[in-house]
């Protein structure tokens, strides 16, 4: 029988989890609108979840954010894409458009974060037509 002071790290190291290839992660960052404060946040889970299907995704969990925090670290929502990535809870994020991650005048931010999840073997998606299409283009 092994006292603590044997165990060697390799048996309190947890193994890797690898995500589902087919699990998605669908994250919404939009403006509140005037008149519904809701309709972008609403479509842009449309989009993702119309996204998620044509490719054959399962989303795992839908999390929105209050769009306007520059710094996504600074967001409670960003903190549970970035838990379940680590988990291995899916292998790829769905977003509307990069500035749901971090606006343009924070590109330096998006890009910490994106690189964050890729080295955690997870991929970002953006499911905005254009940008969609460029992907698939590029594929």
């Amino acid at each position: 029988m092994a006292t603590s002071e044997h165990i060697t790290r390799e048996e309190t190291t947890a193994t890797a989890v690898r995500p589902d290839p087919c699990s998605a992660v669908l994250y919404v960052c939009a403006a509140r609108g005037v008149h519904d404060p809701t309709l972008s946040a609403d479509r842009a889970e449309t989009e993702g979840r119309a996204y998620a299907a044509m490719r054959g995704l399962r989303i795992a969990e839908v999390i929105r954010d209050p769009y306007g925090e520059p710094d996504p670290l600074r967001r409670t929502g960003w903190w549970r894409v970035r838990t379940l990535a680590e988990a291995g809870t899916a292998a790829t994020v769905i977003t509307r458009w990069p500035a749901a991650i971090a606006p343009d005048s924070a590109v330096d931010l998006r890009h910490r974060e994106v690189q964050w999840l890729q080295d955690r073997g997870v991929q970002v998606c953006y499911s905005w037509a254009p940008l969609a299409a460029q992907r698939a283009s590029r594929v």
